[in-house]
């Protein structure tokens, strides 16, 4: 006996729930329908746009001369500081070339010296009158060959030397080291990519929004410098802990995805965000006069949506609306279709036909009758109605 009460009960609460959804309505005796006036409220909601990951500064590290690794001085992943050496390539020929620089100064610096000695020398006996005009000039002639030689020897010295430096290629930029492809005794030239060093102290994050966003967007006076904060979500589905800011927005549209690239910048202290890496932006909207509908009262057909609106005389009129794309499950916000004041059927919605005159009664009355007609109910009415 204990256990059929339990079933009776059971049952009327599966009856009851069906009656109470959008789906189905109690049997009153009379056509009855909930109705419910549009209004307006705040509705948060949010869109998600994929997303790319990259660090504000990715630079490629080639070298400038071409010889073999000799040395590796970092490791991937390690953070590096501007002017820091990340790789030597063997620079015997430089220093060579280098030291044959400086022969060729110090044989010029003497050249110089000595004419500079001459000079001197036929500048006293000039005026001494001792040696003519041409003397004087043949020695002052000597003295600035001697000294553009030695220029040019000091010159040839430098740029040595700069050769020289070539072979320690060091980082432009402080960052973080990429992959490391070519190892100790690889041959490299000028166009060999040696790794990569990003600045990952803040992140840029690349996302494209819809033409229509945008557009929304421009209409409503929002600059970019107006929009909220937004949000990363990760790979792995959880959301960044610092948020980001939006600051670039593209001016033109692409033609093949019709969207509008848009960049996202984030901090990034703890370096858990990599160049490279992927992930979604979180633009939250808060809609200050949202009219909102419970997604029970709307009808789905083709992909288009449609309401009961209580019309002249009673009468209902199938209406379709539009809804955002966002929803929290529960509820949609309506973007078109409905207005302050329509008046819309909230329950019963299947058993109803375009054009039927029903009896308006509000939510409150309906739930009321639901509850009287389950407390008058028998357990036989509860299996005759499962039965239906």
């Amino acid at each position: 006996m204990k256990m059929n009460k339990m079933m009776v009960l059971a049952a009327s609460v599966l009856l009851l729930a069906s009656c109470a959804g959008g789906g189905g309505r109690p049997t009153f005796g009379d056509n009855e329908y909930p109705v419910v006036t549009v209004g307006t409220q705040n509705a948060a909601s949010q869109a998600t746009y994929p997303a790319s990951i990259k660090g504000v500064q990715d630079v490629q590290i080639s070298p400038k001369v071409s010889g073999f690794i000799t040395k590796i001085y970092v490791k991937e992943g390690q953070t590096v500081s501007a002017g820091q050496t990340l790789f030597e390539i063997d620079n015997a020929t430089y220093q060579a070339t280098v030291r044959q620089m400086q022969a060729s100064v110090n044989t010029a610096q003497a050249a110089c010296n000595t004419s500079k000695l001459s000079y001197e020398n036929s500048l006293k006996l000039y005026e001494n009158k001792v040696i003519g005009d041409f003397e004087l000039q043949s020695a002052t002639n000597g003295y600035e060959s001697a000294k553009a030689q030695l220029a040019q020897a000091q010159a040839a010295l430098a740029s040595a030397k700069e050769t020289l430096s070539f072979c320690f290629v060091k980082s432009p930029a402080a960052g973080v080291v990429g992959t490391l492809p070519l190892k100790v005794g690889a041959l490299v030239n000028t166009a060999s990519v040696l790794t990569t060093v990003s600045n990952i102290s803040t992140m840029d994050v690349y996302f494209s929004m819809t033409e229509k966003d945008a557009l929304s967007m421009s209409k409503s006076g929002e600059g970019l410098g107006a929009l909220p904060a937004v949000k990363l979500q990760l790979a792995d589905g959880t959301i960044y802990g610092h948020d980001g800011k939006v600051a670039k927005m593209s001016g033109v549209i692409d033609p093949t995805t019709g969207t509008v690239q848009m960049i996202a910048t984030f901090p990034n202290p703890e370096k858990l965000l990599k160049s490279g890496g992927s992930g979604a932006i979180v633009i939250p909207h808060d809609n200050q006069s949202a009219i909102v509908i419970p997604q029970s009262c709307v009808m789905e057909v083709q992909n288009k949506k449609f309401v009961y609106l209580l019309g002249k005389e009673n009468k209902v009129v199938y209406t379709e609306i539009k809804v955002a794309p966002q929803n929290d499950g529960k509820n949609y916000v309506v973007t078109e279709g409905l207005k302050v004041g329509d008046k819309y059927v909230v329950n019963g919605i299947t058993k109803l036909n375009d054009g039927m005159e029903i009896v308006p009664i509000t939510p409150e009355k309906y739930q009321q009758k639901i509850d009287d007609q389950a407390k008058a109910m028998s357990a036989g009415d509860i299996v005759n109605a499962m039965k239906k």
